[in-house]
C-alpha cells in the first residue's frame, strides 16, 4: 500500500496496530534490552505466550522491518532474533505508554469498577 501526506489516518492505525497487539511491546522491550535472543528465551521471558502466538508476533514484526531473524546452520538449528534501528525508535513510545499507565491505572480501575457487572 502506498500511503500519501494525506493518509495520516492510516499511518496513525498502523502504528497502533503494531503498539495494541498483546505481545509486540514486550518482544521489542526485550529484544531492546537483551539482543539478540532465540525463540525459546522469548518464550521464557514472557510468561502466558503462547509458542505459536509468539512465532506470528515474531513474523510481523519481521516483516514490518522492526525485528531482523538470523537462521545459523547448525545442529540443531539456531535462530535469533534482534531489534532493527526502526524498531529501536519504537522504546520511547513504550516507554510514553508504560508511564501513561503508571500514572493511570488507579483512575482506569476507580471507573471501571462501577461498570463491571
Amino acid at each position: 500500500m502506498t500511503m500519501t501526506t494525506d493518509d495520516a489516518p492510516v499511518r496513525a492505525r498502523w502504528l497502533l496496530e503494531i503498539l495494541a497487539t498483546k505481545w509486540t511491546p514486550i518482544v521489542l522491550y526485550l529484544l531492546n534490552q537483551q539482543s539478540p535472543m532465540r525463540s525459546g528465551e522469548l518464550r521464557r521471558s514472557v510468561p502466558g505466550v503462547s509458542r505459536k502466538v509468539l512465532t506470528a508476533t515474531l513474523r510481523n514484526l519481521e516483516r514490518d522491518g522492526l525485528v531482523t531473524r538470523e537462521n545459523y546452520p547448525e545442529t540443531p538449528p539456531r535462530v535469533e532474533y534482534r531489534i532493527t534501528e526502526l524498531g529501536e525508535s519504537l522504546i520511547p513510545i513504550i516507554f510514553s505508554l508504560e508511564a501513561w499507565a503508571e500514572e493511570n491505572i488507579a483512575e482506569v480501575l476507580a471507573r471501571r469498577t462501577p461498570h463491571a457487572a
